[in-house]
């Protein structure tokens, strides 16, 4: 193995430890998109450009893009709630 393939195992296996003990969802899930591409650029160096074509579209890309959405509406079904809280307080 030479160091490229070292320190890129060393990242995947530090992403992947980083995503499990991050208490903030966001910046686990950014951690996650960054996981998700360095295994795109290891399944290349393994010479599986459909694996990695495939990990980079579904789980840097698609699976980004759906953790956003879900994380946007849950807060603001969060906000929505304190709203509603608030007024029932004022009343």
């Amino acid at each position: 193995m030479n160091y490229i393939e070292i320190a890129l195992l060393a990242l995947i296996i530090i992403c992947g430890i980083a995503t499990c003990v991050t208490r903030n969802l966001m910046v686990s899930m950014i951690i996650f998109m960054i996981y998700s591409v360095f295994m795109s650029v290891s399944w290349a160096i393994l010479r599986a450009p459909d694996l990695a074509i495939t990990e980079a579209a579904v789980g840097a890309g698609i699976s980004s893009i759906l953790m956003f959405i879900t994380l946007k509406r849950v807060h603001s079904l969060r906000d929505e709630d304190r709203s509603r809280e608030a007024e029932d307080e004022e009343i």
